[in-house]
């Protein structure tokens, strides 16, 4: 419920109001906090997935290259989150929206740099910058192109990000990938350590209210931080150690690693920039709904897309990964009510000033990769659960069915056997092994170009005899040309 004390009801509607300083700046780390674990947890991935993250020998020099990625995280989100409150031209939607690294990217980013170290880099961002630059071209089109990204389209790959990611999530739970055939892999110390985590964080969730059920995954990585402090996995002179290693005050450097042109990695980000495009329209919509009580006008929702696109490309250039709107934050403002930009605008700055204080990332390297385990197991469990949610709008007639079914086939299949097309060149492996391009490809092409219903028995025949009693048109009653996918 909105806090009048903050101001009126039509100043809390007011994207320019600002409340009181020392409301304000509460108000906006809240908005960090939603958000900050998420952020920071696709470099500890990639990181890891590159052979330079926990358990490898860069542990011995502190993990320099994963404290950097952190870093560069939190900076550009921040950076990211001004190009939408603050705007910059037509850049930027002048709304209180919350930047960060994007989930949707990893399972495009794993396959490029998996056990390469830190000589996949190069490529890596030479792909975020010419995504990101090809993101914000779509902001002048995206109301043209969102026929083509129903939800049949847009849950599906949102279900798929999460099915990619749950792997990764059970894998740190058990100790990450270095401890994997070593007898302390998935021992009752390493999977206790997680559940702490799990627990905390659906006890907060479902149980307290206000910024303590918002801030539930912070707070149980927190409490499981502690937990393994006291089982012996942390500690102090490890602490102190990675504190003093880090340097209190440090610049970006461009080109950091250098850029190389990829054209799995090009082709990888400009694909899934779509999916990142038609995720933002739905946040813009969702924060002027919820905080103001109306529709995004077409001027938010482009300034919106521009800002994505910008902050990821200028991100690359230094080290960064792609930025999109943070959901979380669209439920933080409804609850609050506190719809300024200027609120968000103070969040966003306090991510810049963590971004430049090194000291920050070295205090998260030393959190225990089970910890991150139980805390991304819920995460991405969400992320499966926002696709299948997006998928309860689809119209589940028979031709939907056929379209969800073979995409989700060919995609997940590749996700989990991408020794199938081993002898495929290079990029087209790489691009195929993410299962999410082939998935998106298949349903978007496919949603496209068939027209007709599908007879009952046609369904029938092909699922065993098993038909599903969800929101649809199952009967057979929709006339032609009513069936696209919602």
């Amino acid at each position: 419920m909105a806090d009048t004390s903050i101001g009126t009801p039509e100043q809390l509607r007011d994207p320019n109001y600002t409340p009181a300083l020392h409301k304000a700046v509460p108000l906006g780390i809240q908005h960090v906090l939603a958000m900050f674990v998420s952020n920071v947890t696709p470099a500890i991935i990639v990181a890891g997935a590159a052979g330079f993250g926990f358990g490898s020998d860069a542990g011995a020099q502190g993990f320099p290259d994963m404290t950097y990625l952190i870093q560069m995280s939190m900076l550009f989100a921040g950076i990211a989150t001004l190009f939408q409150t603050i705007g910059m031209g037509p850049v930027g939607a002048r709304l209180p929206i919350v930047q960060g690294t994007s989930f949707a990217f990893i399972p495009i980013m794993i396959p490029l740099v998996a056990g390469k170290g830190v000589e996949a880099l190069p490529a890596l961002f030479g792909g975020v910058l010419i995504g990101g630059l090809f993101h914000s071209l779509l902001g002048s089109v995206i109301g043209k192109i969102r026929f083509a990204l129903p939800p049949l389209v847009t849950g599906l790959v949102v279900t798929m990000i999460g099915l990619a990611l749950v792997k990764v999530g059970i894998q740190y739970a058990a100790g990450g990938v270095p401890a994997i055939g070593k007898p302390e892999y998935g021992s009752l110390l390493n999977w206790s350590v997680a559940l702490v985590v799990i627990f905390v964080t659906l006890g907060l969730k479902f149980f307290a209210r206000g910024m303590l059920s918002v801030s539930a995954v912070v707070i149980g990585i927190i409490v499981g931080y502690f937990y393994a402090m006291a089982m012996g996995m942390v500690t102090f002179d490890g602490i102190a150690t990675s504190w003093e290693r880090a340097a209190p005050f440090a610049f970006p450097v461009p080109f950091k690693y250098g850029i190389e042109m990829s054209f799995a990695a090009i082709v990888g980000f400009c694909l899934m920039a779509f999916v990142s495009a038609v995720e933002t329209v739905g946040d813009v919509s969702g924060i002027t709904k919820g905080g103001a009580g109306r529709e995004a006008t077409d001027k938010e929702i482009t300034g919106a897309t521009y800002a994505d696109g910008i902050g990821s490309a200028v991100a690359g250039i230094f080290g960064g990964f792609p930025n999109t709107s943070f959901s979380q934050n669209v439920g933080l403002i409804a609850m609050t009510g506190v719809m300024s930009r200027h609120v968000v605008t103070i969040g966003g700055l306090f991510l810049i000033v963590c971004g430049l204080v090194p000291k920050v990332g070295a205090v998260i390297r030393t959190i225990p990769i089970e910890v991150l385990g139980g805390g991304v197991i819920v995460m991405f469990g969400m992320v499966v659960a926002a696709g299948i949610s997006m998928l309860s709008d689809v119209n589940w007639n028979r031709r939907n069915m056929v379209i969800f079914a073979i995409s989700l086939s060919v995609g997940l299949g590749l996700q989990l056997d991408p020794l199938a097309v081993q002898y495929l060149p290079d990029t087209l492996r790489i691009l195929m092994t993410s299962g999410l391009l082939p998935a998106a490809l298949i349903a978007i092409v496919l949603n496209l170009i068939l027209p007709e219903e599908l007879a009952a028995e046609a369904t029938q025949a092909v699922s065993g005899g098993l038909t599903g009693h969800g929101r649809g048109s199952l009967s057979g009653s929709h006339k032609p040309g009513s069936y696209q996918a919602e």
